[in-house]
């Protein structure tokens, strides 16, 4: 019998495999019961602080500033990165929403990029044409052509683990004069020529909402070198407050504290960051040789500069090659109790942004209709992997067969 359809990232039933769900295996109860042992359960205290730390650690930044999500981590980087209302920032196309919708809260205008095919991630010279060839510069100051903004930043987003060719992005930036935020939301651990992601750039924004590398239940961070944007940041994440005794407020500032348990939960999860990078690098080997035999799945590579932190394992799906289309595989495989996931609809083609300019990004808009997510939980065992591996395997003999036996007829 069909299975009831399922939302994508919904649970799935007992003895289903999930996409991608938290792993909590290290001192996440210890440090949860001492906040509340102490009744540090709020906004205030210790682990908050220490969760900064040694993230900010962990990617060589100088500071980190905690936030409620990792979209009010984007938000606010931008407006202490200088983005003021009717700006333009560049960013990816191909993306989860967020990092564009926090454009918006800027009152700032998306200009979108596409991928390059070949590592899906914001295309660089994509990037220097746009600049070079639909813009001009007047008194330092660069303008949109067509919609006559300033232009003020760059927004790359190091989708699904991988990092973004930085340096050439870095070089127009500085030739332009833009500010440069990193959306590293998906790509902790990543790095690019040995650089963590995230402190590569004027800034970078982490998340830690449950389908990432590491969870703190939510919550997002900003981290940065540069102590003037970072005591921004945390007076603006701390609703602008300029006396705390007497509640004077200098401008309109967010809300956008992460609580203490929520620290709590992300330190123990942060302790386990190399082993959950190791397990995710043993799951990309092991698809990689699984799937490498199978007519239309192409699996993913890195490129030579990079190393990946592969939190997501996507891969794209031949139509004819393969016998079914990507959507096709995700139906039947959702009805072997194995959930998988398309990419996001690319940002320049969503109602949502539908009055910013429109751009073409034929790249991304092929990788949506072709790749697939796999499931790749850090907790994902040899053998639910082998499940999903003998089930694309099985799909893709049978799809031959019929579409053999239908030549024939």
């Amino acid at each position: 019998m069909r299975s009831e359809s399922r939302e994508p990232g919904a649970p799935v039933a007992a003895g289903g495999i999930p996409l991608c769900v938290p792993h909590l295996a290290g001192n996440e109860w210890t440090y949860v019961r001492e906040c509340l042992d102490t009744n540090f359960v709020s906004s205030v205290g210790p682990f908050v602080r220490r969760f900064e730390t040694e993230l900010a650690q962990r990617v060589g930044a100088r500071f980190g500033i905690a936030t409620s999500t990792g979209t009010a981590a984007l938000h606010v980087a931008l407006l202490v990165a200088g983005v003021e209302r009717d700006d333009e920032v560049l960013v990816s196309s191909l993306t989860f929403i967020a990092p564009v919708n926090s454009i918006r809260y800027a009152g700032a205008w998306p200009v979108f990029i596409d991928a390059e095919p070949k590592h899906w991630q914001m295309d660089p010279a994509q990037v220097a044409r746009f600049l070079e060839q639909e813009c001009v510069e007047r008194d330092g100051v660069v303008r949109n052509r067509v919609t006559g903004r300033r232009v003020r930043a760059i927004l790359p987003v190091h989708i699904l683990g991988h990092p973004v060719d930085m340096d050439p992005i870095l070089a127009l930036a500085k030739r332009y004069g833009l500010a440069v935020i990193e959306d590293a939301t998906e790509s902790l651990g990543a790095t690019y020529k040995g650089i963590p992601t995230g402190h590569i750039a004027d800034a970078g924004c982490f998340s830690f909402n449950g389908n990432k590398l590491i969870t703190s239940g939510g919550g997002g961070m900003v981290v940065t070198d540069n102590a003037a944007m970072a005591e921004r940041a945390k007076y603006l994440t701390t609703q602008a407050k300029d006396d705390a005794v007497e509640f004077i407020h200098g401008e309109v500032g967010y809300n956008y504290r992460l609580t203490n348990v929520q620290a709590a939960l992300g330190v123990a999860q942060l302790e386990q960051v190399d082993a959950y990078l190791a397990a995710k690098r043993r799951i990309a080997t092991r698809y990689v040789d699984g799937l490498h035999d199978v007519a239309g799945i192409t699996t993913p590579t890195e490129a030579p500069w990079a190393r990946s932190a592969w939190w997501l394992f996507s891969v794209i799906v031949a139509d004819e090659e393969f016998g079914m289309s990507s959507r096709d595989l995700m139906r039947a495989l959702d009805e072997r109790g194995i959930q998988t996931r398309p990419l996001w609809q690319p940002v320049h083609l969503s109602p949502a942004h539908r009055d910013a300019q429109r751009r073409s990004c034929p790249v991304a808009e092929e990788l949506n209709r072709t790749v697939l997510s796999l499931p790749c939980s850090v907790g994902l065992t040899d053998a639910e992997q082998e499940r999903v591996i003998d089930a694309i395997t099985t799909l893709a003999s049978g799809a031959h067969r019929t579409r053999a036996a239908a030549a024939a007829r």
